[in-house]
């Protein structure tokens, strides 16, 4: 099913150039980038949630998201969905972003996603198991 007005249900054209296939998915490149090389994997059927796609996209997602991955330049990944609106989605046809890391791209990558909220600080975290307070 696509939609009319939805973007991602375009077929490929300028504002959403398919750069890559496998199957019931496709790769294009994202048009506001975070980063050189930024894009993003999606269905080419019309669903709004992650938790809708089948079993079959899912396969296909990953297959496409491995191929892209081993074929990049970065020195690291931070792949991610906004699920929902109150997570920042702005496109109501699930996506899923690739946005290549380098070196010296921020200060401190430490905590990755973590920083989309404010007030993370890698330097208060405990190893996994260690309580804040010692005991």
């Amino acid at each position: 099913m696509t939609v009319n007005n939805c973007l991602f249900c375009q077929p490929d054209t300028p504002a959403n150039r398919h750069i890559a296939r496998h199957g019931t998915v496709y790769a294009r490149r994202d048009n506001f980038p975070a980063a050189e090389g930024h894009i993003e994997v999606l269905p080419l059927r019309h669903v709004a949630s992650i938790v809708d796609l089948t079993p079959v996209e899912w396969v296909d997602m990953h297959i496409l998201l491995r191929r892209l991955l081993a074929s990049g330049d970065a020195d690291g990944w931070t792949v991610g969905v906004n699920e929902g609106r109150a997570a920042g989605r702005t496109v109501d046809h699930v996506h899923v972003h690739v946005i290549p890391r380098r070196w010296g791209d921020v200060a401190d990558p430490r905590g990755g996603v973590r920083h989309v909220l404010p007030g993370t600080d890698p330097d208060a975290w405990a190893p996994a198991g260690v309580r804040q307070d010692g005991a």
